[in-house]
C-alpha cells in the first residue's frame, strides 16, 4: 500500500497507514498472503523523526521521499502510456465540476429545508432552484442553470471542453456563493 504526501513527513503519517494495514490485512488479505507492506511517499523526511515513528510498529512500513524533476525522467514506452500533465489537469478540472456540484445540491437542500419546504424523496438541483425561486429566494439563475448543463454533462462522463468546463466552475462557484449568503442570513 502506497500513500502519497505532499508534505514533509509527520509521525502521525506511521499511525495512519497502521491503521490502513490493519484494516486491509483483515477485510482484504486472503489467508495464505503474507501481512501487507505500506510506503509513505514524501516530500522530504527526518531520519530521526522517521526512526522513532516506526521504532515500535508491528507492521511492516518504510518511509521513502521523492523528488519533482523537470526532465522527463520516464523511459520513452511508459510515457506514451501514461497521461500527459495536460490530460490530468483536464481530468481534474471535471472531477472539480463534480465536486462542486455535490456542493451546490447540499447547500440548495440545507437552505429549502431551513426554509422549512417539503423536500421530494430524491431533489435534482433543478427542482431544488425552481422551489426557492418560487419562494423567491434566489435571484435570476439563468446563468446557472447554463452552467448546470455542462455540470451534468461532466458528472455523466461525457467529453467536456475544458475551457467549457472551467467557465461552468466559475458560474458553479458563484451560484454556491449565493446560496451560501442566503443560508447565513436567515
Amino acid at each position: 500500500m502506497f500513500e502519497l504526501k505532499i508534505e514533509e513527513f509527520k509521525p502521525e503519517f506511521a499511525g495512519k497507514m497502521n491503521f490502513y494495514l490493519s484494516a486491509v490485512d483483515d477485510q482484504v488479505k486472503h489467508p495464505d498472503d503474507q501481512p501487507s507492506i505500506g510506503i509513505i511517499l514524501c516530500k522530504g523526511r527526518n531520519s530521526v523523526v522517521v526512526e522513532y515513528a516506526l521504532r515500535d510498529t508491528s507492521k511492516p512500513m518504510g518511509v521513502a521521499e521523492y523528488r519533482l524533476t523537470s526532465a522527463p525522467a520516464l523511459p520513452a514506452k511508459l510515457r506514451r502510456e501514461l497521461p500527459t500533465t495536460d490530460e490530468l489537469s483536464g481530468e481534474f478540472a471535471l472531477m472539480s465540476v463534480v465536486a462542486l456540484r455535490i456542493e451546490i445540491e447540499r447547500a440548495l437542500r440545507h437552505l429549502l429545508e431551513r426554509r422549512g419546504a417539503l423536500m421530494p424523496e430524491q431533489p435534482t438541483i433543478n427542482s431544488m432552484t425552481q422551489m426557492l425561486q418560487e419562494f423567491k429566494l434566489l435571484p435570476n439563475a439563468q446563468e446557472f442553470a447554463l452552467a448546470l448543463r455542462v455540470i451534468n454533462s461532466a458528472v455523466h462522463g461525457h467529453d467536456v471542453d475544458a475551457v467549457a468546463a472551467q467557465e461552468a466552475f466559475n458560474s458553479g462557484k458563484k451560484f454556491l456563493a449565493e446560496v451560501q449568503k442566503l443560508i447565513r442570513s436567515r
